[in-house]
């Protein structure tokens, strides 16, 4: 079978987000699979519940991860809170953190094994490793050892060569990019990544905040309106920001119609069969500090939560990058624009991409004067902090936020021809073990 023919079959893309990991191979076409990155650590277990655990490679492997097997072993596991690990912060996994390189071993054989493969042609997968444009050297390193590992665990027989590519590339490529800004933010993170052909790495400019920040805005308000006890509940967080969750085009003006119509912005949304949260008219108006944090946390409002100690937004450090807290969205395109060549700014400028799960918000029916779409905000926000360069601002969202660094990776391995080998200092190649 001829390269081409055999990557249309058997390219591998694994993005490792911070708050999801997507996975799978090119033959699923637009939408890949998807759980959360994090897993249980099985230390310490009562004998009684080992008894009843048929896989006992799992007790070995001692974690386990997938969004349908955490909950079968969460009420076995002593202090499970903080055995519940969250391998990645702003997309990197620490130098020293065992039990997050297990947790992330562990993401990885868990992909592979919902896809096994056993037809006669198969000699391994092209798997292309989707990390943050902040990941380090070591963390590249160790990816490439735990999927050497995985391919002896298979006899050799599970992964033909393995590469990287940076999340915001990954997203140029799929949207068929040479020259653009690509503001990728997720859970952890936003990076602000300015791209012509390749990466330009000094160009990137990362806010330490993202649907984390959006999370911990939507937990305080259940918490003030009395829902305190499953405001502990991650899942039930995300659900809430998801339903409840508004971007404001301008958040005074929003304020303070929502407080003089609150019955328009009133909400319920339903968690469980039993359970449902009602937002009541008199808090209606926080629907919008959920979305706004994203875009610029330094309004009056949010310097309340902080000062009471209910919210964190503060600057960063990840290897040698500075992560911004506090700086808002528009500001940090600017200083991206700064860091680039000044004969292609003007060209970068008018193509910027929009991806990632923060910045996936809707606007609902008969809202629409005060809610607003990502691609709507970010040209509010810079023609009001930087009118002198507004009309040069063209702005998109890709088609789904969430997964566009998967297709970008799968179409990268797809097209990365297989004689070229992993060169560290450029990041680019198959790295090849046999």
């Amino acid at each position: 079978m001829d390269e081409t023919r055999y990557k249309s079959r058997y390219v591998f893309a694994e993005d490792f987000g911070t708050g999801y990991f997507k996975f799978g191979p090119i033959t699923l076409g637009e939408n890949p699979h998807m759980v959360q990155s994090r897993g249980l650590i099985l230390r310490d277990l009562p004998e009684s519940v080992k008894l009843r655990v048929r896989d006992r490679a799992l007790l070995e492997r001692g974690v386990v991860v997938g969004d349908e097997e955490i909950p079968k072993y969460l009420s076995g596991v002593k202090d499970a809170a903080r055995k519940l690990k969250y391998p990645l912060k702003d997309g990197v996994v620490k130098f020293d953190d065992e039990d997050s390189w297990l947790v992330v071993r562990e993401l990885a054989r868990y992909a592979f094994d919902k896809f096994p493969v056993s037809e006669a042609g198969f000699e391994g997968w092209y798997v292309v490793i989707a990390l943050s444009s902040l990941a380090p050297d070591y963390m590249i390193r160790r990816i490439f050892a735990i999927h050497e590992e995985l391919d002896r665990w298979h006899g050799g027989r599970l992964i033909k060569a393995v590469t990287v590519v940076s999340q915001p590339l990954a997203v140029a490529i799929a949207e068929n990019a040479v020259d653009c800004i690509v503001i990728e933010g997720g859970h952890g993170n936003i990076q602000i990544a300015p791209i012509s052909y390749a990466l330009i790495r000094e160009g990137v400019v990362a806010l330490n905040r993202g649907g984390a920040e959006a999370n911990a805005v939507t937990r305080e308000i259940l918490r003030d309106i009395g829902y305190g006890d499953i405001a502990r509940e991650e899942y039930v967080v995300e659900l809430v920001k998801r339903e409840m969750g508004l971007v404001p085009r301008k958040l005074d003006g929003a304020i303070r119609d929502a407080k003089s119509n609150p019955d328009k912005y009133a909400k319920r949304v339903r968690v469980s069969p039993i359970t449902e949260v009602e937002v009541p008219p008199e808090y209606a108006w926080t629907r919008f500090l959920i979305g706004e944090v994203v875009f610029d946390p330094r309004h009056d409002v949010f310097e309340s939560y902080v000062e009471q100690g209910r919210l964190k937004i503060e600057d960063a450090v990840v290897g040698d990058a500075v992560l911004y807290g506090e700086m808002d969205l528009a500001s940090g395109i600017v200083e991206s624009l700064k860091r680039v060549p000044v004969e292609i700014q003007e060209r970068i400028l008018s193509n910027i991409i929009i991806s990632g799960g923060a910045f996936k918000w809707d606007v609902p029916r008969g809202l629409e004067d005060h809610a607003v779409d990502s691609v709507t905000k970010i040209g509010i926000m810079v023609r009001d902090r930087f009118p002198n360069i507004a009309h040069n601002v063209s702005a998109r969202t890709v088609k789904d936020p969430q997964f566009s660094v998967w297709r970008g990776s799968i179409i990268y391995g797809f097209a990365l021809p297989v004689h070229v080998r992993w060169n560290e200092q450029e990041r680019e190649g198959w790295h090849v073990w046999k």
